[in-house]
């Protein structure tokens, strides 16, 4: 099984850990790394190094970052030159997270990374963009309001 390691600025990747653990329940080989002001970016590099040992299991490491060019991503990014089992995906969303967590086990790590952009794009929408795409639908109203 691909591992996952999530890492952003401030709380970021404990606050996605904890939403991801309330949709699709505990995952294994999965990591949340929060990267506070107070700490080092050595700090994360090591953190991420650990965390990297702990749950490799040999298929591969997929990092998720928040933001391209911050700390994470560029941190991320270095280790990632060190071995090619490595991917670094940015831009993470809630439901890239949770999607990509349930789907990895039958993934390539190349299969991945191009199934997390595309989830994650598809992510992204406004409610005048889902209502412009769905069929006109009449209004029922109950008296209960539901």
């Amino acid at each position: 099984m691909i591992a996952v390691i999530l890492s952003g600025h401030g709380a970021f990747a404990s606050g996605i850990e904890q939403a991801v653990l309330q949709i699709i329940g505990e995952q294994s080989q999965f990591r949340a790394i929060d990267f506070p002001a107070e700490r080092t970016t050595a700090e994360l590099n090591q953190t991420m190094r650990t965390a990297m040992k702990d749950i490799d299991s040999g298929d591969g490491i997929v990092f998720l970052t928040d933001l391209l060019g911050g700390t994470p991503f560029r941190t991320a990014s270095l280790i990632s030159q060190e071995r090619a089992d490595v991917e670094v995906i940015t831009g993470t969303n809630l439901q890239m997270a949770a999607e990509m967590l349930l789907e990895r086990d039958e993934l390539t790590l190349v299969e991945f990374r191009e199934q997390a952009l595309t989830c994650g794009h598809r992510g992204m929408t406004s409610l005048a963009d889902e209502l412009r795409s769905q069929p006109p639908q009449t209004q029922e109203t109950t008296e209960d309001g539901i």
